[in-house]
Order: C-alpha cells, then sequence, then structure tokens
C-alpha cells in the first residue's frame, strides 16, 4: 500500500498538511482548524483497516479528508469502500475536494450532518475510526459496538494528547468486557478496540 502511493494523493496529503501548520501557527480556533491526524497515525489506520475482518468501514469526523486518504489506501487494496460522516459543511466541501482532486472518490462515502443519526444503520461493521468531538465518543462507541464484527476494530484519536478529557470514556472502554483494548502510543495517542 505505501509503496506506490499515487502522486495525487501524495500532493493532496502536502496541500493538507500546509493548512493544518498554518492553522495551528496562526492560532485558528479549534473549532475551524483541520485537526487532522498525523502521518504516522495515517499509516497506522490504513494497516489496521487493510487486515479489518468483513463489514463496513466508517469514520466520523472526516475534516478535510486527511486520514481519509490514508484509509483510501487501503480501500484501494481491499477494495472496499469507506463510509465518512461529517458535521460541517465546510470540511465536508474541503473532504470532497480532497477525494475528487486525489482520484479516490470511487472508494469513499460522504455522509454530511450528524453521524448520531446514521451509525446505527451500519451493520455488520468491522471498521470504525473516531476522531470528532470527545464528548462523542462514548455515544458513537455505544451505537457502533453493537454492530461491530468479533475480531472488528474501533479506533479513537487524541487518547494521550486529551487523555484528561478522554479519561472517563478511555475507563468505560477499559472495563467493557466485550472488547480487548490498549492505548498506542503513536501521534496523538490511538484507542485501539477490538471486539472480542
Amino acid at each position: 500500500m505505501f509503496w506506490d502511493i499515487p502522486q495525487s494523493i501524495l500532493d493532496r496529503m502536502a496541500f493538507l498538511e500546509e493548512i493544518d501548520a498554518r492553522d495551528r501557527e496562526d492560532g485558528t480556533p479549534q473549532v475551524g482548524r483541520l485537526r487532522q491526524v498525523v502521518p504516522e497515525t495515517g499509516r497506522f489506520l490504513a494497516l489496521m483497516a487493510a487486515n479489518a475482518p468483513h463489514g463496513h468501514w466508517l469514520e466520523v469526523g472526516t475534516s478535510g479528508g486527511y486520514s481519509g486518504l490514508w484509509l483510501s489506501l487501503a480501500c484501494r487494496f481491499r477494495r472496499h469502500p469507506l463510509v465518512t460522516f461529517e458535521i460541517s459543511d465546510y470540511k465536508f466541501q474541503l473532504a470532497q475536494e480532497t477525494f475528487n482532486s486525489a482520484g479516490v472518490s470511487e472508494w469513499i462515502i460522504q455522509v454530511g450532518g450528524d453521524a448520531l443519526g446514521h451509525l446505527a444503520e451500519y451493520r455488520p461493521v468491522s471498521f470504525c475510526f473516531m476522531d470528532a468531538e470527545r464528548d462523542l465518543y462514548k455515544s458513537c462507541f455505544d451505537q457502533v459496538l453493537p454492530n461491530l464484527v468479533s475480531g472488528g476494530l474501533f479506533l479513537a484519536d487524541n487518547a494521550i494528547s486529551h487523555q484528561e478529557a478522554l479519561q472517563p470514556f478511555l475507563d468505560y472502554v477499559a472495563n467493557d468486557r466485550r472488547v480487548d483494548s490498549l492505548v498506542v502510543p503513536i501521534g496523538k495517542g490511538v484507542l485501539l478496540c477490538r471486539k472480542v
């Protein structure tokens, strides 16, 4: 997957990385920033998705489409689509431009609006990545988990960088006997759960 990344994907990744770096330097308010994963986390996500069992692949929090580009590598490898949810109209449009310009739109199904209104509709689920508002993590986990297949993966970003805010959720997951879980110290910290 990583040895033959098309130049169109690399170019769009670089474009989004520049926007993200500029927003951080300029002090753009959190709500307007892309808040995308770091490249190492993107690679990790692609590897996890490429090895997920059969079922829907979901992403909650498309942002500008950066993590979706990484996941599109696994989509192309497995010939499997990704359904990604984004509540911000601006970010939805930016992500649409991202997927079109990178030539990966055939693998990406974008859904606008609140993911909580749609997650329960997807079954079975084999892979779900969360990178949205922290207060949504538990609600999304609770909606996805009943539809997650055995061996299916639920991942959530910012488990270390926002540990204080996420600690109740991390404790909740750690005590849920339906999953095996751990925090992977990559990027901003990724909670990795595998359905038993």
